[in-house]
């Protein structure tokens, strides 16, 4: 399941954002606030968000997958 979000950020992180996103052309801004958003909550004691971080941080391409 999915949520969307509909957030204000102060300038200087939305160009800090802009110019992240566009020096990694593999990071969109949906896989850089759900990796910001699990670690600030497993830093914060939610243990269940590892999963959705390392998801995030460390994503397994299609071609990259272990057969089944």
């Amino acid at each position: 399941m999915n949520v969307s979000l509909l957030i204000e950020l102060p300038e200087s992180l939305h160009d800090a954002l802009r110019l992240h996103l566009s020096q990694h052309p593999g990071w969109d801004q949906e896989r850089v606030m759900t990796a910001a958003l699990a670690l600030f909550l497993l830093q914060n004691g939610d243990q269940g968000c590892a999963r959705s971080y390392l998801d995030a941080v460390f994503p397994v391409e299609v071609d990259d997958a272990p057969p089944s």
